[in-house]
This record gives C-alpha cells, sequence and structure tokens, in this order.
C-alpha cells in the first residue's frame, strides 16, 4: 500500500506535568524507539522510563516547574481546532492505556499521532524517524504557551499502529479515547502498554466521544478493508486480490494455489505478482516472499532494511523477480537483473510501486508525488513529479509493449504516458474506500483498479468479481 494507508483524523486530552513509568505489558510492536527534542538536540533517555525524566522545553522563556518543560506532548483537542482527531498530516504511531480512568469508567486509551514524512533522509539503520527537516512540523509549545504540553518535538514511537510505515517525524500531539484504538485506527494492534498514571489528566476540549463522526465502517467483512493490490494472470483471463493480512480473492482464471490467511504474519503484504509460466508471489512489509506454484528464489525477510517493501515484480521467464523498498532500494532474485535503484538517494516521496519491461533489462519505481524513476530498458516517458495533485499515486502498471505506463492515485484518479491508452478513470467520483492499486491484462489496452474494500473498477477490460 501506499505509505500508509490513509491519514487519519481521530481523537484526545492532557496530562499533569509530572513524569511516570511507562510499562511494556505483552510484547511492543516496535523495538528502539528513541526520544528527542527539538532539532539536533540529544537524546534524552532515563532507565526504566519511556520518555525519562526531562526537562526541556518548547520554547526557551518557559521554565523547568511549566507544563511545557514536562517533557509530554500536547493533546490533539488542544491543537487541531477542537478535534479529538489526529490532524491532516499526521498518523498513528502507537498508544498505550490507562485503567480506572473516572472519564471513561475504566480503560482510556492514549494514541500518539505522529508527522508524516516528506522525505526519508535520517531513516534507516534502525531509526525509525525521518530528518526533523522532512516533518513539515516545528517543534514548540501548545496554544497556552508555557502552560501547553509540547507538540512537534518528541521523537518517539510504541509501535503497534501503521506498522508498515518505517519511517515517522516527531509526535504533534495525541488523541484520548474511550475506546480501543484499533476501533478508532484498523492498522493498530493490541499489543499493550501502560501507564495508569495518566488515567484522570484532562483539558477542556476532550469529550468521551469523538465531536465528529468516526470514519465510516468497512463495509466488506472479508477483505476488512486491508485489501493493498491486485495481480493479474499472465494471459491477462484472470485477477487476484491480496490484503494486508495475506488472503487471497482470484476471479476468472487466475488459479488459486493458496494463501497466507489465518497465519501469524511478522509484518504486513504489500505486494502481489503472478509468475509467467504459472503460480504466484507475494511479499511482505519485511521483505519476506511468500511463492505459490513457483520457485522461492530468495528474500530479505529477517534482514535489516532501510525502509519498508512497498512492491515487486516477476522476469519474463518466472525465473527471477524484483522487490522494491520505500526508500527506492531494489534487491534482486533469481534471474533478476540489478539495472539500478534509488537507494541512498534523497526522494522528494517515497516509492510506492514498480512495473518491469516486457524484456526483464528493465523496471520503473514510481513514487507518492507522481515521479518516475526509469532503469535499464525502461524508457522514460513522463511523469507527475512536481505536478499537485488531489490524492497521492499508489500504483502503477505497464503496457505490454513496455513503451508506456499508466499510474493510479488514491482518488482513482489515472495518468497515462507512452502509448498507454486513458481508458477511464474514478477521478472525482465518490469511493467507498480509497484505491490501492492497479493491474493491467496482457492486451493493447485496459486495466483494472482495487480499493482498500476489495471494490474492482474495470476500464475496457472485463469485471469478473470483487468481495466488495
Amino acid at each position: 500500500m501506499s505509505v500508509s494507508g490513509a491519514l487519519v483524523e481521530r481523537t484526545s486530552s492532557f496530562l499533569e506535568s509530572r513524569f511516570s513509568r511507562r510499562s511494556f505489558i505483552n510484547r511492543s510492536a516496535m523495538a528502539g524507539s528513541a526520544v528527542a527534542i527539538g532539532a539536533g538536540m540529544d537524546l534524552a533517555l532515563k532507565p526504566g522510563t519511556a520518555y525519562g525524566a526531562i526537562c526541556s522545553c518548547g520554547n526557551a522563556e518557559c521554565d523547568c516547574g511549566s507544563t511545557c518543560c514536562s517533557g509530554f506532548s500536547d493533546f490533539c483537542c488542544s491543537v487541531n481546532g477542537g478535534y479529538n482527531y489526529c490532524p491532516s498530516n499526521t498518523i498513528m504511531g502507537g498508544w498505550w492505556k490507562a485503567d480506572n480512568s473516572t472519564y471513561c469508567g475504566g480503560p482510556r486509551y492514549y494514541m500518539d499521532c505522529n508527522a508524516t514524512c516528506q522525505c526519508l533522509d535520517g531513516c534507516g539503520g534502525g531509526f525509525n524517524f525521518c530528518d526533523t527537516s522532512c516533518d513539515g512540523t516545528n517543534c514548540g509549545c501548545g496554544p497556552e504557551g508555557c502552560n501547553s504540553f509540547l507538540t512537534g518535538c518528541l521523537q518517539f514511537r510504541y509501535g503497534q499502529c501503521n506498522q508498515d510505515v518505517a519511517c515517522m517525524g516527531r509526535i504533534v500531539c495525541r488523541v484520548v479515547a474511550c475506546i480501543p484504538p484499533w476501533e478508532v485506527d484498523p492498522s493498530c494492534t493490541t499489543a499493550n502498554a501502560v501507564d495508569d498514571s495518566t488515567a484522570e489528566q484532562n483539558v477542556a476540549c476532550w469529550t468521551a466521544a469523538p465531536p465528529s463522526p468516526p470514519p465510516p465502517p468497512c463495509n466488506s467483512p472479508a477483505t476488512q478493508c486491508k485489501v493493498v493490490g491486485v495481480g493479474a494472470s499472465t494471459d491477462g483471463g484472470g485477477y487476484a486480490i491480496l490484503t494486508s493480512f495475506g488472503k487471497l480473492f482470484p476471479y476468472g482464471d487466475f488459479a488459486d494455489l493458496g494463501d497466507e490467511s489465518g497465519v501469524a504474519l511478522n509484518r504486513p503484504m504489500v505486494g502481489i505478482s503472478a509468475r509467467p509460466g504459472g503460480g504466484y508471489y507475494f511479499v511482505a512489509a519485511d521483505g519476506g516472499i511468500f511463492s505459490y506454484g513457483a520457485p522461492f528464489l530468495g528474500s530479505m525477510g529477517g534482514r535489516t532494511l532501510n525502509a519498508p517493501m512497498v512492491g515487486m515484480a516477476c522476469t519474463p521467464t518466472g525465473n527471477g523477480y524484483w522487490t522494491v523498498a520505500a526508500d527506492g532500494g531494489i534487491f534482486t532474485f533469481g534471474d533478476a537483473q540489478f539495472h539500478g535503484s534509488m537507494g541512498g538517494s534523497h526522494l522528494n516521496q517515497p516509492i510506492v510501486g514498480m512495473a518491469a519491461t516486457p524484456s526483464g533489462n528493465g523496471y520503473w519505481c514510481v513514487a507518492s508525488d507522481g515521479g518516475i524513476f526509469a532503469f535499464g530498458d525502461a524508457p522514460f516517458h513522463g511523469s507527475m513529479g512536481g505536478q499537485p495533485l488531489n490524492k497521492p499515486v499508489v500504483g502503477m502498471a505497464a503496457t505490454p509493449s513496455g513503451n508506456g505506463y499508466w499510474f493510479v492515485a488514491a482518488d482513482g484518479g489515472i495518468f497515462a504516458f507512452g502509448d498507454a491508452p486513458f481508458d477511464g478513470s474514478m477521478g472525482g467520483q465518490q469511493l467507498n474506500k480509497p484505491v490501492v492499486g492497479m493491474a493491467a491484462p496482457r492486451s493493447p489496452a485496459g486495466y483494472w483498479l482495487v480499493a482498500a474494500d476489495g471494490g474492482i473498477f474495470s476500464f475496457d477490460v472485463s469485471f469478473l468479481g470483487s468481495p466488495a
């Protein structure tokens, strides 16, 4: 999926100016997270605590006894116009719980809203945070100055939410709710962290229920609205839809050879590719490869990645495949040849997908801003890089000739280049869930788009079914 999944707007409250132990109960979803105050300041951790006893201020005019210097993030309703939701350009990075809160009559849940990264500088080598110049926020105090908590200062992540997003920015604010985080953001897991001392913290703008309607519920129990992509069968007579939890939904002549549904995954699935000659592969965010009726030729599973995987493509022989990471790194297996990558280069936006040329001697990578990077014999026919988009690009497909390609955006908008014909789009139309990917058959025209709920949109190709 895309680097995200969607930017959510959700629920919030206020903290006492004292420090507390945030113990991990059960397994924590992300290890090695750090705390940093401001740009270029030293990391501050005290053994036995998450944030530690910090006297660092978002404003130099505040003293160590002030709220702003206590080391806690402000509540989202304080910095988001009274709304108890994550602001735009933030994403939930993790959560903790406080039991026996009188405000909720039981457990109360706190969810950190981390800024999204506009570039990937600083991420990698096990460090989960982009450079402060990339996250579009500034370190400071909330709207009441020294009497507010911090905003845009802390680099910290518990990690139970949006685990497919390996790189995040600083915490802008935190949401507080009486309902579990996975009911606010379905990407959150149940791995539990506890800080009971925060149970009675409050601000005037906090409410037990969100002041705005929550996001619409998922209308597809089968997919749980966690579809990550669609792959076309090699003869173009079918397609299959893949969810992040490894469930396959095949249609037409796409053969069902198995999936990973019901299996505990280390990281979510992010892509699917049919193998010429039969079978197919899944790739997970950690680089793990799952093969069905196809030879396993290696993977990056279990190895350290600078950024999560976002997609893959098979060679025309069926004896190799490439995988691509969000930072543009390319990994080759079998007879797949390395023709170059964007790994280690500055990207304005992360890579979200790839496609290979019919010869197998080249490939393209596309970024969420529509920028295209061509390698080997893959021709450059244009891009959307530097142009305004209504929604980010989430995937691409190449024409059978290799002389053109399409991009698809989250709103279903289609961008066609080279000999790729424009056969229609969902741009400007109401969608139940965002589009997350596309596939094209081996024919001169046509393509399928798939939404997060599994809805299929067919253009100049046959509709063969969907789970939505």
